[in-house]
């Protein structure tokens, strides 16, 4: 399971994702400059293109992307949709793009949302496999810029590109329903509410907080999706301070992460879905902010203190050990 999420702090715009699995695939850090040619199966190969920042797992010398962002301040991330997504067989006269291709084909050859949807049309997202030993993760994806953000589902019945006035996205049930869902919970409040029980009932308010008494706190992709746009809604985002509105982002995608040992999904041997990394995007100045499950320090990784114009990877890989600073 995944949640990703943009936003805008006064005119500063902003990315953030939790990867949530059981299994790790040795993913880093990796830049793709302009010249790094992206092949592709069936649509055009990009010899040049925007340069990617992002987090992958480079197999081969092609980077896998998890999430990304290119110089234009485009981003997308692909999140868990199991049974839900369907990659049909090539199609004549259709765009046929695996899903493992889609990250790098939108975002190095596209600035905006809307340059993303134009390419969108008439896209089939195909079964094709990485390799032999890497089959398509069933997936659906977030794409943001600076001002808008869309959801691309690729279902039975064909491609669907939504509208994402949220700017969030998690999992299962589909984008719309997840949406919807959002009704639900008109009531929630971040401030202390009135009584409206009854007017003959005297109710006090016995505790803060009692206005996100019904906020939902599992683990589940529904609940995530409520609580992570609750968040993001209420939250305080400091308006001219780029290190706090980062510190902030960390803390609400924090508050969807997952725990290992709290969701178990396999047994014989047992198995516990965790946050294996958080990443937050700084859509303006190219830089990626990280934490890991086992290093809370938020390390950063500026993709213009590198060569954007040669033709080779950069890759970072993610500091794990602990960072603790001792005071004495």
């Amino acid at each position: 399971m995944c949640t990703a999420m943009s936003f805008t702090v006064a005119n500063h715009h902003y990315f953030g994702r939790n990867l949530d699995l059981e299994i790790s695939y040795g993913q880093q850090v990796v830049i793709t400059p302009r010249n790094k040619p992206f092949n592709f199966h069936e649509v055009d190969d990009l010899n040049q293109h925007y340069a990617l920042i992002g987090v992958a797992a480079v197999m081969n010398d092609y980077p896998l992307y998890f999430d990304a962002a290119n110089e234009h301040g485009l981003a997308m991330g692909g999140l868990n949709y199991p049974d839900n997504a369907f990659y049909a067989d090539s199609k004549a006269g259709y765009k046929n793009v695996a899903s493992f291709e889609l990250i790098p084909w939108v975002l190095g050859q596209c600035a905006t949302v809307d340059e993303a949807k134009k390419l969108l049309t008439n896209v089939n997202v195909t079964n094709r496999q990485f390799s032999p030993n890497l089959p398509a993760s069933p997936l659906h994806w977030l794409i943001a810029d600076q001002t808008s953000a869309i959801v691309v589902e690729s279902d039975r019945d064909g491609v669907h590109v939504y509208d994402d006035p949220v700017g969030v996205l998690t999992n299962n049930p589909s984008f719309p329903k997840q949406l919807f869902n959002l009704n639900n919970y008109r009531t929630l409040s971040a401030n202390t509410l009135a009584n409206t029980f009854s007017d003959q009932v005297n109710l006090t308010d016995y505790s803060r907080g009692l206005g996100t008494r019904n906020l939902p706190g599992g683990m589940d992709a529904e609940s995530r999706f409520v609580r992570a746009t609750f968040n993001k809604y209420n939250a305080n985002w400091p308006e001219h301070d780029e290190i706090a509105n980062i510190t902030q982002l960390f803390h609400v995608m924090h508050s969807v992460e997952q725990q290992s040992g709290l969701d178990q999904v396999a047994t014989n041997p047992a198995k516990f879905e965790y946050t294996i990394y958080t990443v937050g995007y700084d859509l303006d100045k190219g830089s990626l902010y990280y934490t890991t499950y086992t290093n809370n320090q938020i390390n950063c990784v500026d993709m213009n203190k590198v060569d954007l114009a040669s033709q080779q990877l950069t890759s970072y890989p993610f500091i794990n050990q602990q960072a603790i600073n001792h005071v004495n």
